[in-house]
């Protein structure tokens, strides 16, 4: 299994890997406001790097349930700055995780190699065109609504079913827009727009989801349906619970883990794949 990014392509076929997750944001749920400073998170992402992470996924503005929007000025400039000094020294794979196009654009101008768009490249008509011009790789994520009010009562009468026909409808559509089928990682999008039942049910279905020899990009990392299940709401607690799921996962199939400690999980990993022999 292959992936194709915009600077090189990224073999999948027997190792998973981490992207590590750098929030330059005031209010992302586990880590508002820790590396708002650029420097700051210059400092969090070598550390990131450090411990083993392939790649560093930068967002500036919190999809958190409830959250409002930022204006793309203000995305811009939280993320441009970290996103230049960071591919200044390092040449290892960069994410923006936006739903802007000209967010996008400008990153990819500034050097990143993927778009992560929570919205499926659904919440603005130019995403496509963007990400089929600039050749980067690109996740492609289910969320039900949008962060403001996904989490008030979802529904659905088959959460598999509707995620799998979601990314099969994605890969078509947008291979259509000229974006190269090699391109494509999708998401299940761990709670946006599920309830604890809709996660759980798409953890359990995990390696049925994603359309054939495309990779699956799992987010679960401190997510509130940790706490939920565990009935402790303590944030720096969903670790483990974390590290637990990147492992059952990984026995699933799944290569590719979106994480805020890297090392942990990507021991994890290793540890998986030993006993699976590969």
């Amino acid at each position: 299994m292959i992936w194709q990014t915009r600077r090189s392509p990224l073999d999948l076929t027997r190792r998973a890997r981490v992207m590590g997750i750098l929030n330059v944001t005031p209010d992302s749920f586990s880590d508002g406001g820790r590396h708002v400073d650029q420097h700051k998170a210059l400092a969090h992402s070598r550390r990131m790097i450090a411990a083993g992470a392939d790649i560093i996924d930068i967002g500036g503005e919190s999809t958190r349930p409830g959250a409002l929007p930022v204006t793309t000025e203000d995305e811009i400039a939280r993320t441009l700055p970290v996103l230049a000094m960071l591919r200044a020294e390092w040449d290892g794979l960069i994410s923006i995780d936006t739903m802007k196009s000209q967010v996008a654009a400008a990153a990819l101008s500034a050097g990143a190699d993927i778009v992560n768009d929570v919205s499926g490249l659904r919440a603005d008509p130019k995403m496509a065109s963007v990400c089929a011009a600039s050749g980067c790789g690109v996740v492609v994520m289910h969320m039900k609504g949008e962060p403001r009010t996904m989490q008030k009562a979802p529904q659905y009468e088959d959460v598999v079913a509707e995620v799998r026909e979601f990314f099969h409808e994605r890969l078509e559509t947008l291979t259509r827009a000229g974006i190269d089928r090699a391109a494509f990682c999708f998401d299940p999008g761990i709670g946006f727009g599920k309830n604890l039942e809709h996660n759980l049910t798409l953890l359990k279905s995990i390696d049925s989801l994603c359309p054939q020899e495309h990779p699956l990009l799992l987010g679960v990392s401190r997510k509130s349906f940790i706490g939920h299940l565990l009935e402790n709401d303590t944030i720096s607690l969903r670790d483990w619970p974390t590290v637990a799921i990147t492992a059952q996962a990984r026995g699933k199939g799944v290569m590719l883990h979106r994480v805020h400690e890297v090392r942990p999980n990507l021991d994890a990993l290793r540890m998986t794949e030993a006993i699976l022999g590969v």
